[in-house]
Parts: C-alpha cells; sequence; structure tokens
C-alpha cells in the first residue's frame, strides 16, 4: 500500500496529493508517469508527475475529476493509501539528457494550460536547479484555476500569466502572451506546451508560424498507461506511435491533433457513463439518468 501523506483541494475538482512512494521517488524524472489504483478492483489512471522528493521517498500527483475513478479519488484523505502506484513510466523529458551548459545557452519557453501546470512545473524545477533559466506562460479559465502560481514563480526565469476571462492578471490565451512577447523582440530557441489537446494545437499551429521548435506532452489521451489498450495511439509525422511508451512528450509540429481529439472523444461517452452509475448508485440501470 502507498500511504497518502497529504491531500489538499487546489481549485474545483482540482486535487494534489503526496504520496509515499520510495522506490519511484529513487528513479523518476520530470516529464514521466505513475499509474495508481484506488484498491484491486480499481481502474488504472495514469498521472503525471507533479513533483518529487527522493529523501523523502514522495511523489506529488496533481489530478481533475474527469470521470467516476478520479471522483472517488478526490475523496481520499491523508492517511488513507493507494493499492497501487507504479512507476515511473513513459520517457524523461528530453531536456534533461542535453548537455547543461550548451542549455544554459539557450531561450526557453513553457506554455502551461490548467491542469498541465502540474507537470510543466518540474521540468521547470528541475532546469532551475541545474542553472538553467526558462520563461513560463501559465493559462487558465479564471483566477481560481490558477495552479501553483507560488511555486512556479520561485523557479521561472519570467512567469506570465492569463486568464480567459480576465479576472487575473491579464485577459486572454497563452498563444497570446506568445505573440506579445514576440512582438517585443523576445526570441526563444525551444517551446514546450503542456495542457488540453486543443491548447496544445493551437499553440503548435503559432510556433509553426515562429518557426520555434515546440515539444507538446499528450498525456491527455492514455488510459491503459502500457500500450496494450491502444488508446493513445496517435500519428507522429510518418509514424504510429503510443503516447504511453514512446512518449508523453513528442515534436508538436508533427502529431495530428485533430485525429487525437477524436480518440480522445472515443473515452468520453464511458467516462459519462461511468459517472452516472456512481451517483445514481443502486438506482441506475443504464438508462437515461431521469429515473428515481
Amino acid at each position: 500500500m502507498y500511504k497518502i501523506l497529504k491531500a489538499e483541494k487546489l481549485a474545483e475538482k482540482i486535487f494534489l496529493m503526496d504520496v509515499e512512494a520510495p522506490r519511484v521517488a529513487k528513479h523518476c524524472e520530470p516529464g514521466q508517469f505513475v499509474i495508481v489504483k484506488m484498491d484491486e478492483k480499481g481502474e488504472r489512471i495514469p498521472l503525471t508527475i507533479c513533483d518529487y522528493n527522493r529523501e523523502a521517498g514522495t511523489i506529488t500527483i496533481v489530478f481533475q475529476i474527469v470521470g467516476a475513478s478520479t471522483e472517488k479519488m478526490s475523496h481520499l484523505k491523508a492517511g488513507d493509501a493507494f493499492c497501487d502506484f507504479v512507476g515511473p513510466l513513459g520517457c524523461p523529458s528530453e531536456l534533461i539528457n542535453e548537455d547543461i551548459e550548451e542549455l544554459k545557452k539557450q531561450k526557453l519557453v513553457f506554455i502551461a494550460g490548467g491542469v498541465g501546470t502540474a507537470p510543466v512545473y518540474p521540468q521547470v524545477k528541475w532546469l532551475h536547479e541545474h542553472g538553467v533559466e526558462a520563461d513560463v506562460i501559465v493559462g487558465a479559465k479564471n483566477k481560481d484555476l490558477i495552479l501553483l502560481e507560488d511555486e512556479m514563480r520561485a523557479v521561472a526565469g519570467n512567469l506570465y500569466i492569463t486568464t480567459d476571462d480576465g479576472s487575473y492578471v491579464r485577459k486572454g490565451m497563452g498563444t497570446d502572451v506568445l505573440k506579445d512577447l514576440y512582438a517585443e523582440g523576445k526570441r526563444y530557441d525551444k517551446c514546450i506546451a503542456i495542457g488540453p489537446l486543443i491548447m496544445m494545437k493551437f499553440v503548435c499551429l503559432l510556433t509553426k508560424e515562429l518557426e520555434l521548435p515546440t515539444i507538446v506532452s499528450m498525456n491527455p489521451i492514455m488510459v491503459d498507461g502500457t500500450g496494450m489498450c491502444g488508446a493513445c495511439r496517435l500519428q507522429v509525422g510518418d509514424e504510429i506511435k503510443f503516447a504511453c511508451v514512446d512518449g508523453p512528450e513528442f515534436d508538436g509540429h508533427k502529431v495530428d491533433f485533430d485525429q487525437a481529439m477524436k480518440r480522445q472523444q472515443t473515452y468520453k461517452t464511458e467516462e459519462g457513463r461511468a459517472m452516472l452509475a456512481l451517483q445514481e448508485g443502486d438506482t441506475h440501470h443504464g438508462g437515461c439518468g431521469h429515473c428515481n
């Protein structure tokens, strides 16, 4: 069993947990993910690692309620435990394999959308610890959904925040911030974008115009996390890849986002049915959802 040491609600439907998992903490790197199961019959849930403490043997995860399993998971408290906590899985960020001195010469920008802030944070933190400065653009629907602001500000070279509704700092998308920075004369050598598929798609459309190499994380389409279910199959250039074993990070300019979004939608119906069954309990019969 893997004990939950801390459970905190960060925003509406978004939660953070510190989990005691020494082996995972010892070996994980930024960009990788874990698979959690609440009990023997529970669903396997892939979650990108938000932070880790090798000395304490802990892993920090951040998740959003999207279905029945994450709804149940949101009710776990400090002192509860996961049945399984498997990892690290996937390939680490390509940045950690680059020469540090060469990285210091590059101008890097991260664009995080919503819960995508969680997997961006460990990469920026790792760079900061190695003396590499990176700018970060964080976007969310509103002020209440801005995550890890203080933590990100402590490790980012410059932190730019934007909200869809203008309720905090400025109104607009992450792409609007990047456009403004380029209009001011700022230039970058590489962009790393992590967030909802539609957000990453539009970031990549912009960075193609700017001729800015861009890495994206395809964690949002992962289901099983082992490559066996085929849910995270995607087209990357002329190749077929699986996000969980070949990624989760890929060249964003080669990813077929439209295909990936169609594949993701395939599983929305199942998530909805599972949530309905959870909400209706013994009264559920798999029908319209309006019966008592």
